[in-house]
């Protein structure tokens, strides 16, 4: 399922949006996501600290026992943020663990993040 945010939009706007992402997801059984954010130039740690703390857990309790993958498409301006604002850091750094019982990767190549959500595709 390929998700692509154009705007900047409030938290709440954001999580309706998430919600509508995963009815749909639960409803086609498709379990890998491409988030395009690139459009994002930032985002608030109180953003951050909600998908990780509470929609990530939330929606992998709703498609159990099938397993998420994410991958999340980036704009350069987020990318910088993931790596040096201390909040965003410790999100992405709780997010990205392994021990996770979803899959996350952030990309800022379309190609290769399809790729990742499915090796068997031809490079």
């Amino acid at each position: 399922m390929v998700v692509r945010w154009h705007t900047h939009a409030q938290l709440e706007v954001v999580q309706a949006d998430y919600g509508h992402m995963l009815d749909a997801a639960v409803e086609a059984g498709v379990y890998d996501w491409l988030l395009d954010v690139r459009r994002r130039d930032k985002v608030t740690a109180e953003l951050s600290g909600w998908v990780s703390q509470v929609f990530y857990p939330a929606a992998t309790q709703r498609v159990a026992p099938h397993r998420i993958r994410m991958a999340v498409l980036n704009s350069p301006a987020l990318t910088e943020a993931y790596v040096s604002d201390p909040d965003q850091k410790k999100y992405v750094a709780y997010a990205l663990d392994p021990a996770r019982p979803y899959d996350i990767g952030l990309f800022d190549d379309e190609g290769a993040a399809m790729r990742w959500l499915n090796p068997a595709v031809a490079s």
